[in-house]
């Protein structure tokens, strides 16, 4: 399989189909990555090393958190430094761009396909919050309102009720709002649209075709979708926030030509995103230097296993496989205790041959949220080993995530109507 970079023509930048490593002569099983579906072969979830090698990115390697920290003053999240966030494309040219004294700014977003937000939407966000303190830089917000519509065929109305609902969610992440604007695509297009029109017309029918699956029986709004995402990855859609490019703005064509394909270095972009949403990067890295752009920088952030096991992710579709940022600790508690467990099958066995952390959901909630490196570490050894209990790492997971849920509503409770309006306007952001 050709991975390289510019093969964006393929089905397999979006698509991956990956033989099960498992010798088991049961029914041949397959990975899957998409924008859509997410699926390993097996309970143990992805290799992400391998995703690396067919993604065609770089690993997050030590040296790379060190010089976070050298460039920040402050010590990497623990995101970087568990491996959560493993994958990158250019990050070392951004921080030697940052170095320089050049800026950058920080673009992330949401679908809204649900009221509430549950702990696997809330990781991008953690690291984004963690980005935007540590460099102080703006970030925007994009809710993908418009493809929620065109994909899941949900009304306006049905749509603009969870954007505001999964705004809320967002704000209580804990975000600047002097540095931070959120947008929704259908209330900013009029900003974004000249900048996705000189997308469109770099990008062929059969690359969006090839590259998200898409057939002629879709809707031309799926066809045109991948433009928008891409947008944002280029100052020239926020002219309120990057006042000085007014020009560039407004004079886009010209300014590309004039350009001739040279990258323009002056604002770069930085995208944390989980692996999924690749596809529509990669498309956009193609398409950045033939409009005089620097190709947005991407950092990849792996998946919060669903509760019934790492073979897939957390999804809203499932209410089952999700611990929701409105669940109550008594709902909590029963999904921790009911979630996948690599403990063993009885007390004689786990203090024999120890838990499968591979395998062990709540192990991973761990993982993810518990804040102490120490503690994490003495956890894997002792439960590794079976010297603590199934029922000991279900405790104390449902400890960890009950108080992250517990502030992240307390925070939510508090945002106003006013707070909301400004983080939406369109302004000029203090950086």
């Amino acid at each position: 399989m050709n991975t390289t970079e510019n093969n964006t023509s393929t089905a397999q930048v979006h698509y991956f189909l990956v033989p099960s490593t498992m010798s088991s002569p049961m029914e041949h099983q397959e990975e899957i990555i998409s924008t859509t579906t997410v699926q390993a072969a097996t309970n143990e979830g992805f290799d992400y090393s391998k995703l690396i090698d067919q993604f065609g990115s770089e690993p997050v390697q030590q040296d790379l958190i060190e010089r976070f920290e050298k460039l920040t003053g402050k010590k990497a999240h623990p995101f970087l430094k568990r491996g959560i966030f493993f994958s990158h494309r250019d990050l070392h040219k951004l921080l030697d761009h940052y170095e320089n004294g050049k800026m950058f700014y920080l673009y992330t977003g949401r679908g809204p396909s649900s009221d509430s937000m549950h702990l696997g939407h809330l990781v991008p966000f953690m690291f984004t919050k963690y980005l935007q303190d540590a460099f102080q830089v703006p970030l925007v917000i994009q809710l993908t309102d418009d493809e929620k519509h065109l994909m899941q065929e949900l009304d306006f109305q049905q749509v603009r009720n969870m954007m505001i609902e999964n705004v809320k969610d967002i704000i209580a992440c804990g975000f600047d709002m002097r540095k931070t604007f959120i947008f929704s695509n259908f209330d900013y297009m009029g900003y974004l649209y000249k900048t996705v029109v000189q997308i469109e017309k770099c990008v062929t029918t059969s690359q969006v075709k090839g590259v998200f699956g898409f057939n002629d029986s879709d809707n031309i709004g799926k066809m045109s979708f991948p433009a928008i995402q891409a947008a944002p990855s280029f100052y020239t859609s926020f002219p309120h926030i990057f006042s000085v490019q007014q020009d560039a703005f407004q004079n886009l064509e010209s300014t590309m030509k004039e350009n001739n394909g040279k990258n323009m270095d002056s604002i770069m972009c930085l995208i944390p995103c989980a692996i999924d949403q690749d596809p529509y990067f990669r498309l956009t890295r193609d398409v950045a230097p033939k409009l005089g752009f620097p190709k947005p920088v991407l950092v990849h952030g792996k998946f919060l296993p669903s509760l019934q096991g790492a073979k897939t992710k957390m999804a809203s579709s499932d209410k089952n496989s999700a611990i929701f940022l409105t669940d109550s600790n008594a709902v909590i508690a029963s999904k921790v205790a009911g979630s996948f467990s690599g403990g063993g099958a009885s007390k004689e066995l786990h203090e024999k041959f120890g838990a499968n952390l591979k395998v062990d959901v709540p192990f991973k909630l761990l993982e993810f949220f518990l804040e102490d490196d120490q503690q994490l570490e003495q956890v894997r050894e002792e439960y590794s080993k079976g010297i603590m209990l199934t029922s000991q790492i279900k405790k104390l997971a449902f400890e960890v995530v009950s108080k992250l849920v517990k502030e992240h509503q307390e925070r939510r409770a508090r945002i106003t109507e006013e707070e909301l309006k400004e983080f939406m306007s369109v302004r000029k952001l203090d950086f």
